[in-house]
């Protein structure tokens, strides 16, 4: 396992974490999720993600209960979580002072000076937001946040590539990137149908069956085949390729695996030894082949 620092700050976190969004206390059993957590950390992943809204509550409170069975040490993993969707009642949803925040750095500062938190960051926050949360604590000699969580995949880059590397060089914030499959269409598993038991195939995932489905949908999975020559090329599977991808730009610190079984995790693993091969040719072969690489406001004025 590689390891990359935090944004610019000290901390030291796996380039591959582990999310459980989807499956912890959802599409896997508890003893599953046990054993993916287990073989991930003995694989070097220190980095576990989570949310208050991960199956209402159930994907916190299982990775809770297997870290505190495993008994690692605290000091060799960390934990990501975030906040904002949290239960039905008024008081317990937003960035209300009451369910967590009123003024978001001020109390983000709070919870790092008592010692419940030792860094914060931001999810699915514009630029615009982030430099005026680091603007704030500049000013107020708070803490700022020190990455972003992003979506980022062979199909979606627009954000990872043209506007977190200005805030990283600037600010020092970093990226954690989740979805590098693409909700698995990326894997190739939905080209004939949409297999059951997948995260497709879940109550309350309509909005990822008929993605998948739709024209782009279409156009990314024929994307993906002719991405199989290149793999096979390399000595990789699609997935391990799309995810090396990833790593590759510059400004990340983490990329969130999404897994439901030991067997897919080992795979995705597979990807750290892939980065090697993503020279300049390959992947100028690959940008020829997807066609959608972002352009920058100089790109788009020359």
């Amino acid at each position: 396992m590689k390891y990359r620092n935090l944004g610019k700050s000290g901390l030291r976190v796996s380039c591959l974490g582990l999310g459980t969004w989807v499956t912890f206390g959802s599409q896997i059993s508890d003893e599953t999720a046990e054993s993916v957590l287990s073989i991930a950390y003995e694989r070097g992943i220190n980095l576990f993600d989570t949310a208050e809204v991960y199956a209402s509550g159930k994907a916190e409170k299982t990775l809770g209960n297997v870290l505190k069975s495993k008994g690692w040490r605290r000091s060799s993993y960390v934990v990501t979580t975030k906040i904002y969707w949290g239960g039905q009642a008024e008081t317990e949803r937003g960035l209300s002072r009451k369910h967590i925040i009123e003024e978001i750095v001020r109390a983000m500062t709070y919870v790092i000076d008592r010692g419940m938190a030792l860094y914060w960051g931001t999810s699915r926050w514009s630029a615009v937001e982030i430099m005026e949360a680091y603007s704030v604590a500049r000013q107020f000699n708070l803490v700022a946040p020190v990455c972003e969580q992003a979506e980022y995949h062979l199909f979606q880059r627009h954000k990872v590539e043209s506007q977190l590397p200005t805030l990283y060089h600037h600010i020092g914030v970093g990226a954690v990137t989740w979805s590098p499959l693409a909700c698995g269409l990326i894997t190739g598993k939905y080209e004939e149908r949409v297999p059951e038991n997948c995260r497709a195939s879940i109550k309350g995932y309509q909005w990822l069956k008929e993605k998948v489905q739709s024209k782009d949908g279409q156009h990314q999975q024929a994307k993906v085949k002719e991405l199989q020559p290149l793999a096979t090329r390399l000595g990789c599977t699609v997935a391990q390729l799309a995810i090396a991808w990833c790593l590759r730009s510059e400004g990340i610190s983490s990329v969130l695996l999404g897994v439901s079984s030991v067997e897919q995790l080992l795979e995705n693993l597979g990807a750290v030894q892939v980065l090697a091969q993503l020279t300049a040719p390959v992947l100028q072969e690959m940008e020829a082949l997807l066609g959608n690489k972002p352009t920058t406001k100089k790109e788009s004025r020359a």
